[in-house]
């Protein structure tokens, strides 16, 4: 499997954990206005794209 295949599908996962758990950590902080949401998710799905490229070059 390719280093490209590896990171999108590390991608998928991790960047979903990490926007579930950003979302979630808003909203119990009280900060549930749309634009905070919509913000902390697109910061966490910027930030999978690295852990999930040091993860599959780990396992690769």
């Amino acid at each position: 499997m390719s280093m490209f295949l590896k990171v999108m599908m590390f991608h998928i996962f991790i960047g979903s954990v990490f926007m579930g758990v950003v979302v979630t950590a808003l909203l119990v902080a009280g900060q549930a206005s749309m634009m905070s949401i919509l913000l902390g998710a697109v910061a966490a799905f910027l930030v999978a794209g690295p852990v999930s490229w040091l993860i599959a070059r780990r396992l690769h």
